[in-house]
């Protein structure tokens, strides 16, 4: 049967070749765990998937959600998977089994979310959002308000959204109306407007609990005045039960170009006057609290991307196997007609495609791995360096693969040719899902300057620095392979390449050249991404070549095509990283120069 949404044998290889997962489950916390469960589960998600998630995607896209009078309704095809992610306990597997998860290791979240967020990326994200609200309380909120939220949160029996951004504001958070003035009790009254809301309204769960940043009355401009508040749509009375509606009114839904099925509601708090919040963690600490949760939402959001370029992937695959058209160029006038797959540009276009898509799920599962190991190991001597990995990693995973996903999603379309372009196929729905992944949690510019103005400069260079003695690492292993080494050589001059990159553009970074270095972060983003991809894919062939030599004849096939997917990266794509390192290291002014009123109108 030909794979659909995610490639099982890849996911197999990265879990337990590449990464070695089976170690985590000797370690106390993930003790009496191991591979026959983690396999379970898998199997498991993608049956679920495929049966009862994936037949809803197209509901999602066609009908959408509408809005009546402050109710925003999902299509109802929705409301049975909903209900059986929720009784398959897939919402928050990796949490305390007391507060309704599994336990689990959080990587063993990817593999099964590569199969349900394939299936309908919008539907699961209401059961699984509520995840990031419960994970806020959990680490700053009270006992009591843990009490009263944490296992509804969990267990998706309430859902969860986050509320930052304004209409004015955008992604300037310190610009912020929204206020908060504390009551006798010692609630706070809640008085703004918020939009782009995932999830703010809907029907699935008896409740949405919402965190929402606001300014107290008096506190200072800014971010630094900001703190964080959790409102519910229906407060939530002492004892665990709800209350009365809370004044939290849903006044619009956005007509967007992809994700329909997912509800972005533009959400008015207190217009009535008896919206009522609670201050979770102290005043003023509402930017930290927020930020303590952005790794896991950004790496969410590139996870996203992802899941969209492997099922666009996958899809572009079967149909190329499958769709006759055109004479092979090496035969006769006469041959018959041979599948697309033949023909070198599609070969071209498929393989390109499987680099980034293998690439992206060795970086993301990895930098999944460090947070398990950080768990895991938390006073090990390897605590500092990865987290200095995982630091260094966010802001690439978010906003190289939103933007390498979208692409391997263009590249798809073009596999299926005018096909692609109709409704009539999957593609263009993957395609416009997909862009919102480099808009969202910050944009792949934010995540780009982050890189750049932050990452880098953090603890004297220690995060790159990280970064390139894992590279190395790879590269001395690869260099002693014969099949590997000349790969290993080109990939240690790219890394070489980007060091000298950084260097140069921090350094203009206390200069009037900050702007021009600034203007050359996505790129350099795009760089280092493209130096990862090598990484991993040289990585794998490493391992690759070993398991060779004692693969069962089914396996020979996958090991040469890691080998042969890592040799087109680094002999093809690689060298144009390089190109924009060059490029980067001009200097070249242009965009800082130019006039504003060359830009048209």
């Amino acid at each position: 049967m030909a794979q659909v949404l995610a490639d099982r044998r890849d996911i197999d290889f990265v879990l337990y070749e590449q990464l070695d997962m089976e170690q985590l489950t000797k370690t106390p916390v993930y003790k009496g765990m191991n591979r026959k469960l983690f396999d379970m589960m898998i199997t498991e998600a993608r049956n679920l998937a495929i049966k009862e998630i994936l037949p809803t995607n197209a509901d999602g896209d066609k009908i959408g959600v509408t809005f009546d009078n402050g109710e925003v309704l999902v299509p109802e095809s929705f409301k049975k998977a909903f209900d059986l992610i929720r009784e398959g306990d897939w919402t928050a597997m990796n949490e305390d089994p007391d507060l309704g998860g599994q336990g689990t290791p959080y990587l063993i979240n990817f593999p099964t979310r590569e199969y349900l967020w394939g299936g309908n990326y919008c539907l699961v994200n209401y059961a699984t959002m509520g995840h990031g609200t419960g994970k806020m309380i959990e680490a700053f909120g009270s006992q009591k308000q843990k009490d009263l939220f944490l296992d509804k949160l969990y267990t998706a029996q309430w859902g969860g959204t986050m509320l930052l951004t304004e209409p004015e504001a955008g992604s300037d958070v310190g610009a912020l109306t929204t206020t908060a003035v504390k009551n006798e009790d010692g609630t706070y009254s809640i008085s703004g407007a918020k939009i782009f809301i995932t999830n703010g309204e809907h029907q699935l769960t008896e409740n949405i609990v919402h965190p929402v940043l606001a300014r107290v009355e008096g506190a200072p401009e800014g971010t630094k005045g900001i703190s964080i508040f959790i409102v519910p749509k229906y407060w939530v009375n002492e004892d665990g039960s709800m209350g009365d509606f809370n004044d939290v009114v849903c006044t619009g839904v956005e007509e967007k170009m992809g994700i329909h099925g997912s509800a972005t509601c533009s959400l008015t708090l207190g217009g009535a006057g008896k919206c009522r919040g609670l201050l979770l963690g102290q005043e003023c600490e509402g930017m930290k609290i927020m930020f303590h949760m952005m790794n896991d939402a950004r790496l969410n959001v590139g996870f996203q991307a992802f899941t969209y370029a492997s099922s666009a992937y996958l899809y572009a695959c079967n149909y190329a196997k499958e769709r006759i058209q055109g004479k092979d160029l090496t035969a006769g006038k006469n041959s018959p007609s041979v599948t697309i797959v033949n023909h070198p540009d599609i070969r071209r276009m498929l393989t390109w495609m499987k680099a980034h898509v293998d690439g992206m799920r060795s970086f993301i599962y990895y930098t999944a791995s460090l947070f398990d190991w950080m768990k895991a190991e938390p006073d090990s001597d390897q605590a500092q360096n990865r987290q200095d990995l995982i630091d260094f990693f966010i802001p690439l995973v978010k906003g190289y693969s939103a933007q390498r996903s979208f692409d391997v999603c263009v590249n798809a379309m073009q596999v299926y040719g005018g096909y692609g372009y109709t409704k009539e196929y999957p593609i263009e729905q993957l395609l416009r899902d997909c862009k919102i992944t480099s808009i969202y949690e910050g944009t792949d510019g934010i995540q780009a300057m982050d890189l750049l103005g932050r990452k880098l400069q953090m603890r004297g260079g220690a995060l790159f620095q990280a970064f390139a003695n894992e590279v190395n690492s790879c590269i001395t292993a690869a260099l002693e392979v014969p099949e590997l080494s000349a790969m290993a050589d080109r990939l240690a001059n790219a890394l070489a390449c980007l060091g000298e990159t950084a260097q140069s553009l921090s350094k203009n970074l206390a200069t009037p050249l900050i702007k021009t270095s600034f203007a050359s972060a996505f790129p350099f983003m795009e760089a280092t991404g493209d130096v990862i991809m090598a990484w991993m894919l040289l990585w794998r062939s490493n391992i690759a070549v070993k398991a060779q030599e004692k693969a069962k004849s089914k396996d020979k096939a996958y090991y040469s095509g890691v080998i042969k997917t890592a040799e087109f990266f680094i002999y093809n794509v690689l060298p144009v990283a390089l190109g924009k390192m060059d490029a980067m290291n001009e200097g070249n002014g242009a965009a800082i120069e130019i006039p504003d009123d060359c830009f048209g109108g």
